[in-house]
């Protein structure tokens, strides 16, 4: 074979040669088309992919001591992991502290009782008070008292008429609408029903009273089927007496069912002690008394022992100063100062504080009398306090204002705490211008409201001593206060409380076990 045969038999080897093996070309690819380092793998046509066991290998190796030891051992573990959970809820369910059960709470116990005693005064009757139920709504107020609305001459039974409307004050449609509109906002309306409420005695001469008590109960029931949702009466220790006292109990509150929303039955008493009124209060049956407690004990040793005699009957108990006597607060709170401090109070005390119309702002009462009749002349109502200057109001507009918003504030917070709503009561302090108490629910926030009433500058240090079986820390923190001496927010050492003439705080701190 000679030299040139070789040369063609090597390039015929080269050219059988798998493209894998083949030389590369000098752009980098082989003869076949792929790139310098590309590989092809030739998987065997025979060979088996693994699809694990079959059923009957499976039951086989299910079988052996090793595998059924090992499934006993997963089931003992997971039944012991189940049950030893289950244990532990248990355990902490049964050592946890219980919530205390939620007090039965009536519509009259849930905010503030407000008191319309002279519509035209007010905004120009009925339709005025409708008008204004938005301005009153803001208030967080549950329940209106209006009226009385009926005709009567003063100590003139001829003239008494309880189931019509007195002139200038609206019709029948304008008290249909009221009634309306307040009940879509969730306002409860009360009338007042007052027999003779322009003279003296409200109930006129004993002879008379047995036939008053009967007017007043056919009213009653008159003015409850118009869609009112109470009926409030001066002077309950005298109406109580009556033989047909029940009569009228019954026709108030005895006409409700379960399912039906409950009709309340008030009462006013002035010059009573605490003892007394608390002995009138189980006797009376009613559901809500005023009394004049407050203004007439003006010592604060004597707020304090008339509040441990009345705290265990605060859904009965209604809070007011001068809104017994149907006064404003400004008559007895004589600077803007105090009238914050004693709606602090009112708010704060166990029970429902009641509220004659413009306290929210402090309304200055006008203390002039009528020369015809010798009675006080209603202050009109200011409005807008918070939106523009009035013309009757333009040197008051900014404290008229501000005294709203603290009004609002604290409205709202009694509607949100338990401890303030419906909490127990405990003494703290009291002095012959000071006193101070706890307010706790549960596992509530706990509030301490302390006032000082004093005149002048002089600071009074009240020494808080709780009663056995309450405990306080060392600090709380200001929640609400009537300057801005002490910030929001700030805390307050409890064992250094002062507080200057005319303060007034209220303190928090957290339930802790």
């Amino acid at each position: 074979m000679n030299k040139d045969t070789e040369i063609d038999m090597k390039e015929v080897e080269l050219n059988e040669l798998d493209p894998e093996k083949q030389p590369m070309t000098g752009d980098g690819q082989a003869p076949g088309g792929e790139k310098n380092g590309s590989v092809k793998l030739k998987v065997p046509d025979d060979e088996v992919a693994f699809t694990g066991l079959s059923k009957e290998e499976l039951m086989k190796v299910a079988g052996t001591p090793g595998w059924v030891r090992t499934r006993w051992v997963l089931l003992v573990l997971f039944w012991l992991g189940w049950i030893g959970m289950l244990a532990g809820a248990i355990v902490i369910i049964v050592q946890a502290p219980r919530c205390k059960a939620i007090p039965e709470m009536n519509w009259w116990n849930e905010g503030p009782l407000y008191q319309i005693t002279d519509l035209e005064a007010f905004s120009e009757g009925l339709k005025g008070v409708e008008e204004k139920l938005d301005d009153i709504n803001q208030l967080k107020v549950k329940s209106l008292v209006i009226g009385p609305l009926h005709t009567v001459q003063a100590n003139q039974m001829t003239g008494l008429n309880l189931q019509e409307i007195g002139a200038g004050l609206g019709k029948a449609e304008d008290l249909d609408s009221l009634l309306k509109a307040a009940h879509k906002k969730g306002i409860s309306v009360v009338l007042d029903l007052t027999p003779n409420y322009k003279g003296n005695p409200v109930w006129f001469d004993d002879k008379d009273r047995k036939e008053i008590m009967e007017d007043v109960k056919t009213a009653a029931e008159f003015w409850l089927n118009k869609g009112l949702d109470g009926i409030k009466i001066s002077d309950l220790g005298i109406a109580s007496t009556s033989p047909d006292w029940a009569k009228l109990r019954m026709a108030v509150q005895g006409n409700g069912t379960d399912d039906t929303k409950k009709r309340a039955l008030m009462g006013v008493v002035n010059d009573i002690s605490a003892e007394n009124l608390s002995q009138l209060v189980n006797d009376s049956g009613v559901d809500l008394i005023l009394s004049d407690l407050l203004s007439r004990n003006t010592e604060g040793k004597e707020r304090i022992r008339v509040l441990e005699t009345l705290h265990s009957e605060q859904r009965k108990i209604g809070w007011g100063l001068g809104a017994a006597q149907k006064d404003h607060l400004s008559k007895r709170a004589t600077t803007w100062g105090l009238i914050r401090l004693y709606q602090l109070l009112l708010f704060t005390l166990p029970g429902t504080p009641v509220f004659t119309y413009g306290d929210e702002i402090g309304l200055q009462a006008n203390q002039m009398s009528n020369k015809t009749n010798q009675t006080k002349e209603a202050p009109k109502m200011v409005w807008n306090v918070e939106k523009e200057e009035t013309d009757g109001a333009k040197s008051n507009h900014t404290e008229y204002a501000e005294i709203r918003k603290w009004f609002r504030s604290l409205s709202d917070l009694r509607g949100k705490e338990r401890s303030l709503l419906h909490g127990d009561y405990y003494s703290l302090y009291s002095s012959a211008t000071a006193l101070s108490f706890l307010r706790v629910w549960d596992q509530s926030e706990r509030y301490i409201t302390a006032v000082n009433w004093r005149d002048g500058l002089e600071e009074l240090k009240l020494n808080l001593e709780p009663t056995e079986g309450v405990e306080l820390p060392e600090t709380a923190k200001v929640k609400l206060s009537t300057d801005q001496e002490f910030e929001v927010d700030s805390t307050v050492n409890l064992k250094d409380l002062k507080l200057k003439a005319g303060q007034a705080l209220l303190l928090q701190f957290p339930y802790t076990g």
